[in-house]
């Protein structure tokens, strides 16, 4: 009674898919989740109970309720038919169904139910579970949620789902200018969608409706139809300048694109997005310098964004202005990272997940590799858990330690931030001066400097610090530690407890278990780095005691303190700065030595992982292709592509492009575009043409089913004419 090549989750009860979702709605937050298709089979036998199944489905036309039924009809043809000459078994048929589609704009649920045969219902259920009637104001809106839903879910890392059905949104030119024609009536209440986590505040041409809509074209090589909508927007939204303007960058259009941002800045000085374009456009040219008063200029006008204090990072970098790159990031604010919009759904029944049988007789994804445990050094790594703002703070200071290096990032580092030491010691000296004045005054302390004998112990503990062995209350109650403010406390969150050391007991490990002393010479002086002193409590407080005013404490207090986010991710890239000095090591060992280096597939995945972060590139990639020498890896196949695209590697990129999208299809990804993959291969198509591509893959002599998944992505190319399926 299964479907054949459709994943299905049975239920226990039937409809109790229906009711979690009921019951979840008011959870979803953004786009919400993936489209929810329920079925219930009937095998027609008296006695026998009816079964319900589901699955996740994006991609199908949601305009109306006939073309969901439509979806649902086609089920209809996908039973399996287990019957033979000898065993009759019941034969089971799709009796009704339920299609739910989340609309992101009115957060309200539509569905559609249809029997089979009978007729067709449609009707909204809101977030208290009422039920209202469908209006076309509401099924406009619930196709473009849908469209984008299955555009910006294609390949989002953040979105993983099993039994989720992947469907082309847009297959035609005429479906693709309907597209744009919602995506023009719903502009203006596009930011009611929310934005990507980066952004705070979601804007008119910051959120969920403008990323897939330069996600599509973009991707494609096609931003001459972005450029069209936005022209005719631009009429009653004079903010849309800014995307219209980097359409056209896009597009090698230059001298229209300065002329749109010349006259938009004039009529809009304060738009960042306006500046943020501008400032790109002029490190294209290497106008750092000119970049940086737009970047300076665009935090002015957006101090509580992200993006504007990550850009100016970004050009104080390529300035070679380390200093103030460090400071500017340390002032970066950040956001709580909020995951995607998934269901909670009850454990099914049975689980359901087909192989196409042309994908099975391929054995494109076999493994011969026996896979071991990895070594729990390479998975106890923090930064691959880093989401949002953090992970994008984390990249820029990768980015910061590739060009001057870890020690000189120390050096920067100690420079511009209140390191603990010298918060201590300066603690110290506060306390005692404190001390001795309020002593001075009660007459324990003479005018000539001596002390009262009964004084002498105490004033000599509070000198020795918060360090010292004693410890008196005096003294104690002004050491103590100030209390922890709510920012501090929320981006506790991303590390399990401050004073515990992040796995650097193993530092002069081996990280597959080699001897110690053999590469611990080699380390490359990764040297752990000390924390700094990361409250501004302690840093007000301080200003209202008394002191003498010293040289060293002028330097101190020319110096910022470090946030707590930012001295975490001092301590991510230490750990992975290690990890990846110990593996260089061992290789230069083993291959001086003419041994082999053995690691697991996983562990070669993890290492390439790690080399990608640090922008060791070709370190990278030898880690990759080592990882599949040992196993399938779609992720490592993917970090391949990527990297053979950009070097024009056409062969190399079809072998890898073959194999991701043999495994996507078999875990029901059967979109040729938006992904990653046409991405890569149009990519390629502008420096080789379709046609040749076209060729090379029948050179190949692929099996007729995987050639022709593969073919989709041309065949798509040629609908929508995208540049080099002419040649």
């Amino acid at each position: 009674m299964e479907f054949r090549d459709v994943p299905e989750f049975f239920e226990v009860e039937l409809g109790e898919c229906l009711t979690a979702r009921t019951e979840t709605l008011a959870s979803f937050r953004e786009l919400g989740p993936p489209d929810l298709c329920q079925v219930v089979k009937s095998s027609g036998k008296s006695g026998q109970k009816d079964a319900g199944s589901y699955h996740y489905v994006s991609g199908v036309d949601a305009s109306t309720s006939a073309s969901l039924a439509a979806y649902l009809n086609s089920l209809t043809y996908a039973v399996e038919d287990n019957s033979t000459w000898f065993a009759k078994t019941p034969v089971w048929k799709v009796r009704s169904g339920t299609y739910c589609c989340y609309n992101a704009f009115s957060r309200v649920d539509m569905r559609v139910d249809v029997k089979i045969p009978g007729g067709v219902n449609d009707y909204v259920i809101d977030i208290r579970g009422d039920r209202h009637e469908a209006t076309q104001e509401l099924w406009q809106e619930t196709y473009l949620s849908a469209i984008l839903r299955a555009i910006l879910y294609a390949d989002d890392p953040n979105y993983r789902l099993i039994g989720y059905r992947k469907l082309d949104p847009i297959t035609t030119r005429e479906s693709e200018v309907r597209f744009l024609q919602a995506a023009e009536a719903l502009f203006p209440s596009g930011w009611q969608l929310g934005s990507d986590p980066e952004i705070q505040v979601a804007s008119l041409v910051s959120n969920h409706l403008v990323s897939g809509i330069m996600k599509y074209f973009g991707d494609g090589y096609r931003l001459g139809q972005a450029a069209n909508l936005f022209e005719k927007l631009l009429v009653k939204t004079p903010e849309v300048a800014a995307l219209l303007a980097k359409s056209y960058l896009g597009m090698n259009e230059e001298v229209k694109a300065v002329q749109i941002l010349s006259q938009a800045i004039r009529d809009s000085p304060q738009s960042f997005t306006l500046l943020h374009v501008q400032c790109d456009f002029l490190r294209s040219k290497a106008k750092y310098e000119w970049a940086l008063q737009i970047a300076q200029q665009a935090v002015n006008c957006a101090p509580s964004e992200f993006v504007t204090w990550a850009k100016l990072t970004e050009v104080f970098i390529e300035l070679g202005q380390y200093e103030s790159a460090l400071l500017t990031l340390n002032s970066c604010p950040m956001f709580t990272y909020n995951d995607r919009d998934l269901h909670r759904m009850p454990t099914p029944s049975k689980t359901h997940l087909p192989v196409k049988q042309f994908i099975a007789d391929s054995q494109i994804l076999d493994s011969d590799g026996v896979e071991e445990d990895t070594d729990p050094a390479l998975l106890r790594l923090p930064a691959p858990a880093l989401r949002g703002t953090f992970a994008k703070a984390y990249e820029l200071l990768c980015r910061l330690v590739s060009e001057i290096g870890w020690d000189e990032l120390l050096k920067t580092r100690s420079a511009v931030f209140v390191m603990e030491e010298e918060y201590r010691n300066q603690k110290a000296q506060i306390i005692a001066d404190t001390l001795e004045n309020d002593l001075r005054g009660n007459g324990v302390v003479h005018e000539d400097g001596s002390v009262h004998p009964s004084m002498t112990d105490k004033l000599a503990t509070a000198k020795r610090g918060p360090d010292g062995d004693d410890d008196d209350a005096s003294t104690r109650g002004m050491v103590s530690p100030p209390p922890q403010s709510e920012q501090d406390a929320q981006q506790d969150e991303m590390r399990d407890d401050e004073e515990d050391e992040p796995h650097t007991a193993q530092a002069g490990a081996s990280v597959n278990g080699a001897k110690k002393s053999e590469f611990s010479a080699s380390r490359g002086g990764i040297d752990k780095p000390k924390r700094a002193a990361a409250s501004e409590a302690d840093e007000d407080e301080d200003q209202d005691r008394p002191r003498e005013m010293s040289g060293e404490t002028h330097a101190l207090n020319s110096k910022r303190l470090c946030e707590r986010w930012l001295d975490n991710m001092f301590m991510c890239l230490y750990e992975d700065l290690r990890v990846w000095t110990i593996f260089r090591a061992e290789v230069a060992h083993f291959k001086n030595h003419r041994q082999a280096y053995r690691k697991t597939g996983s562990e070669w995945e993890i290492l390439g992982d790690l080399g990608t972060r640090l922008l060791h590139r070709e370190e990278a990639k030898e880690a990759y292709q080592r990882s599949l020498d040992i196993k399938f890896s779609a992720k490592a196949w993917m970090k391949l592509l990527e990297i053979y695209a950009a070097e024009g590697d056409l062969q190399r990129s079809l072998n890898a492009a073959i194999r991701i999208t043999a495994y996507q299809h078999r875990w029901y990804f059967e979109m040729a575009f938006p992904t990653a993959v046409a991405h890569n291969l149009y990519k390629l198509g502008l420096i080789h043409g379709h046609a040749k591509i076209s060729f090379t893959l029948l050179s190949m002599g692929l099996p007729d089913g995987i050639r022709k998944i593969v073919e989709n992505y041309l065949q798509y190319g040629k609908t929508f004419q995208i540049e080099g399926y002419d040649f």
